[in-house]
């Protein structure tokens, strides 16, 4: 009928015009309120309304629907607003919200339950240090960079070697040389520029460790040697900062999430101490699969993502040790020391 084709031609034009969505609705809305004028019981309309087709109960229906219809999609976009932009938590500053690329991205995460929109917000507002950049360190960067936490830092004074890219997957060839922090935020930043990437090119002395770690949430430390874990443990329990620490050699590594602030042991409860020289052989004495740091590297970044947004099962109070090997894994339940010199004056 006229009616309609008239409707679909206004429905064109606004296309064809690029106009909004709203200015489209508008003049079909005015089309739509011509029609139904034409069809009423007044005298000199009705060759109008006959001309164009349909009848008065016809056209208002077909007004009904529209609104059915502009209600319910607005309706969808509030509750997806209110999904990915939650009300922000007492104390929270205000803003921080995502562009569509960054929805676009992050999709995945927001379609989880365990995550959703409100997860996903905390990854972003999330500040988390990662000690070294090694190769444990490669694989957490590169997958908390991709997650979408929002302010990673990064700390490790070492220089990208040949003998590094075997396992140490965020470093290319052409990185030879640069130090890691800086190869390894090019990587993340060329992964998502919707980050910001802390980097310190410098060894993580006692004396400013407490003082850099204070400044993020959380801490994940995969350094290679028993001096830097005990004074990263012992930063960590001073700021009560959660801290994931993880190790490989050859062919087996282990992580756990140490936090005596939330009843969980600290590190130094579960490894009092260094064992002897040459029981606890590093990658470089010993050797280490390429491909193991990637998997504990990985679950340490699951476990990370879990703990910021509140997901799963938390790794406190559980050692969990992967045997790429034999393809074995096993947990180990670990519990606060009393008499731990480190957090044994916390309980």
């Amino acid at each position: 009928m006229l009616g309609l084709l008239l409707l679909g031609a206004v429905a064109g034009l606004g296309l064809v015009l690029k106009a909004s969505i709203r200015a489209v609705w508008t003049m079909l809305a005015l089309v739509w309120l011509g029609l139904v004028i034409a069809h009423l019981p007044v005298a000199g309309f009705a060759p109008l309304g006959r001309l164009l087709g349909g009848s008065l109960a016809a056209w208002i229906g077909l007004g009904v629907i529209a609104v059915l219809v502009r209600a319910y999609s607005a309706l969808l976009r509030a509750i997806r607003t209110r999904a990915v932009t939650p009300e922000p938590a007492a104390g929270a500053k205000p803003g921080g919200g995502f562009s569509e690329a960054e929805l676009d991205r992050y999709a995945r995460h927001i379609m989880l339950r365990e995550i959703g929109g409100p997860g996903q917000k905390k990854l972003k507002q999330a500040k988390v240090l990662v000690i070294g950049a090694g190769g444990l360190g490669a694989p957490v960067l590169l997958y908390l960079a991709a997650a979408g936490v929002g302010r990673i830092g990064v700390i490790d004074d070492d220089v990208v070697s040949n003998s590094n890219l075997q396992r140490q997957v965020i470093h290319r060839d052409a990185d030879i040389g640069m130090p890691k922090v800086f190869s390894a935020q090019k990587a993340m930043l060329a992964l998502n520029p919707h980050i910001e990437v802390r980097p310190y090119h410098r060894r993580l002395g006692p004396e400013e460790a407490r003082a850099l770690i204070a400044d993020y949430d959380l801490v994940i430390d995969g350094s290679d040697n028993f001096d830097t874990r005990y004074m990263v443990n012992a930063a960590c329990v001073a700021t009560e900062r959660p801290l994931i620490s993880g190790a490989i050699t050859q062919w087996e590594g282990q992580l756990s999430l140490y936090d005596p602030a939330r009843d969980a042991p600290c590190y130094a409860c579960v490894f009092p101490k260094a064992p002897a020289p040459g029981l606890a052989p590093s990658c470089a004495e010993a050797g280490v699969v390429g491909a193991l740091p990637g998997v504990v590297g990985a679950m340490m970044a699951a476990e990370t993502i879990k703990e910021i947004t509140g997901a799963g099962a938390s790794a406190r109070g559980r050692l969990m040790i992967y045997d790429a090997l034999w393809g074995e894994s096993r947990q180990i339940t670990v519990k606060r020391r009393a008499e731990c010199a480190v957090c044994g004056g916390a309980h």
